[in-house]
């Protein structure tokens, strides 16, 4: 049996490996935007907050398909729910490149938004399928830092790319690119052990393998009325919102616009904050696992994110020096990595059998936030940006991040421990005393 075991191990790698590589693929698509942020502007002629309601299309859409998602990988399985959404989050993609008029780029960010939201769920389901449950944590902080080099490469790379080829033929180059991911996500991918003969790797896979049906809305229902479920997802809806309303739309303008940065200057900054998020998104997973604890390194580095933000917006007025920008950004991009176990507190408090419709649910808090977020920023900036200096108005439209985190950081002290295991059977029995 332990032979069995190990051979289980080693397809997982490889399936593993190709879904982080389209989710690479996806931090590109989320976080591209933003760079390219006065191109859409001058191309379309459109205001701040008209550009804002354009990049957090792809977060409705996002948003709005998460606990679909999380229903059809519980059912359809990963393998036709990824090849299917990369597909059209290709085809968006260059829709997107092409787009001659406003309305045509909102539909290719829709397609996108509604193709690669598919993804970061079937990653989730597949290591509950492949993976130990003492593993679930670790591998989400690997699964996010991989993802996060998208955003890296959304930055500087994406800039130098776009001033030689356009931002137009650059967007369909990475939709041809989504669209070849897509065909290798449906030679390699299997949804179990099961599918090659191997058994399962643990006892939560053990039930799906043997062929247990999931009544989507009956888990839906179950996911929702536990609430239990409620403070990670209010946690992830708080804490994402703002650091994607920075890294992702509105931290480039900032940084041009108030330092005076060229723009390969401004996304190197930018990258730093994402590299601080890929680097403790593999740490904390992998602390949280080996502690046996999840609600107190929330805790510690959730102080650590909203303290970061606190500065940046209050101290010099909203313009900190030069000389702490990258250490502080770093800093912001580091402590905002508390929302990867948000995925494991909320997938450990409900039932095994509804991994995926638990994880989407979650999920769907992140995307609530970042597709809200940015959009108060833009009209923020659009209704004071010809009233008071630059500086001041980043400096009142990052206020709303801060509150955005505040309510994030409450919501920390109402998750519940689970100590890194599953603990719905010991719920559902104290609820019944």
């Amino acid at each position: 049996m332990g032979e069995k075991i190990r051979n289980t191990k080693n397809p997982r790698w490889i399936i593993w490996s190709i879904l982080c590589l389209v989710y690479i693929i996806v931090f590109f698509h989320r976080l591209a935007v933003g760079v390219v942020k006065v191109d859409l502007m001058k191309t379309f002629n459109i205001s701040g907050s008209t550009f804002a309601n354009l990049s957090s299309a792809y977060f409705y859409a996002y948003m709005i398909m998460q606990i679909p998602t999380g229903m059809l990988v519980d059912t359809l399985g990963v393998r036709i729910t990824v090849t299917v959404g990369t597909i059209l989050a290709g085809l968006g993609s260059i829709l997107f490149g092409f787009s001659p008029t406003l309305y045509v780029a909102f539909l290719g960010r829709i397609m996108v938004g509604i193709g690669v939201s598919v993804v970061f769920i079937s990653i989730l389901k597949i290591q509950t399928q492949w993976f130990l449950e003492k593993e679930f944590a670790t591998m989400s902080g690997l699964t996010a830092f991989l993802g996060n080099l998208g955003g890296v490469l959304a930055q500087t790379p994406l800039v130098i790319l776009v001033s030689v080829i356009t931002w137009r033929y650059s967007f369909m180059m990475i939709g041809l690119v989504t669209i070849i991911m897509a065909a290798l996500c449906f030679k390699i991918i299997r949804n179990t052990p099961a599918d090659v003969g191997l058994p399962p790797i643990d006892k939560a896979g053990e039930k799906t393998a043997q062929g247990e049906k999931v009544n989507i809305l009956n888990g839906l229902f179950e996911v929702c009325r536990n609430p239990h479920t409620w403070p990670p997802f209010f946690m992830f809806a708080g804490f994402y919102g703002a650091f994607q309303a920075f890294s992702g739309t509105w931290g480039h303008s900032y940084l041009t616009t108030v330092y005076g940065m060229n723009n390969v200057k401004a996304a190197n900054y930018i990258a730093i904050a994402v590299l601080g998020f890929c680097t403790a998104s593999v740490l904390l997973g992998r602390l949280s696992d080996k502690i046996l604890k999840r609600k107190v390194p929330m805790i510690a580095f959730g102080t650590i994110y909203l303290i970061s933000w606190v500065v940046m917006v209050f101290f010099k007025e909203g313009r900190p020096p030069v000389g702490i920008l990258g250490i502080l950004l770093f800093t912001m991009g580091f402590s905002s990595a508390v929302f990867v176990l948000g995925w494991a507190c909320g997938k450990e408090v409900n039932n095994p059998k509804y991994a995926g419709i638990s994880t989407s649910v979650i999920n769907t808090g992140g995307f609530i936030g970042a597709a809200i977020v940015p959009v108060v920023l833009g009209r923020i900036i659009d209704k004071y940006q010809n009233i008071v200096s630059a500086q001041q108005v980043y400096s009142k439209a990052f206020l709303f991040c801060v509150l955005s985190v505040c309510i994030g950081y409450c919501f920390l002290f109402f998750i519940r421990e689970t100590g890194c295991k599953n603990i719905y059977d010991s719920l559902k029995t104290n609820e019944n005393r």
